[in-house]
């Protein structure tokens, strides 16, 4: 019986040190202008708004600096009358065309050319916006047409999504989604304007669903 012999070490990697070397750890603050340059740099680019504490994960940042940082940025774009200026959506941070150039934005993105959702789209974004959650019956009813395929699209849009269903019959009832107001560059609903006095309220509206199936 003989003795079985042990494999060989592996030989060491001489280069493992070299390795190492060549890769320092990160620092944000080792860039050009520093962790404020580089927090504006990634603001500029998203194409979701972005939590301060996302960008202090990512950019290895404590968040009350990252938030003073933002902070001192708007501050910055309102005092130079800059066109963009940075919004907080949903807690969520991105760069925006300051809302006082929307005209020349407007001018800029139509040019005479159609809106990429039609009136029909509009109308119905709207009567969801100011009296979800609503279900599809109570929106052809404000509306006098059947709006299925123009929900479909909005869903599509990511504009709007199901919330839920209305008492025994299950009717899905819909309200706007965060892309909604991010598109809009809103903080939240209470900032929409002053348009639903001007929509028929819940008893009318029974009314004309009433009408509707009789």
């Amino acid at each position: 019986m003989t003795d079985e012999q042990p494999e060989p070490a592996e030989p060491a990697d001489e280069n493992a040190d070299e390795i190492a070397e060549e890769a320092p750890a990160f620092d944000v603050h080792a860039m050009p202008g520093g962790a404020r340059s580089a927090i504006e740099a990634v603001l500029m680019v998203v194409d979701q708004p972005v939590t301060a504490h996302e960008l202090a994960t990512a950019l290895e940042l404590p968040e009350p600096e990252v938030v003073e940082i933002i902070e001192d940025l708007e501050r910055e774009y309102t005092s130079h009358q800059r066109g963009f200026t940075l919004r907080c959506i949903n807690e969520g941070w991105r760069v925006y065309s300051r809302p006082d150039y929307a005209p020349a934005v407007e001018k800029f993105l139509l040019d005479g050319q159609q809106a990429k959702l039609t009136q029909a789209s509009l109308e119905t974004l709207a009567v969801i916006a100011y009296r979800q959650p609503i279900s599809r019956s109570r929106i052809s009813a404000v509306r006098g047409v059947n709006v299925d395929g123009v929900v479909r699209t909005l869903l599509t849009r990511g504009l709007i999504v199901e919330i839920g269903s209305e008492g025994e019959q299950g009717a899905m009832l819909y309200g706007t989604t965060p892309y909604f107001l991010q598109r809009l560059g809103l903080s939240s609903l209470d900032e929409l304007p002053a348009l639903a006095p001007y929509l028929p309220d819940a008893d009318v509206v029974d009314e004309l669903i009433a009408q509707g199936h009789g």
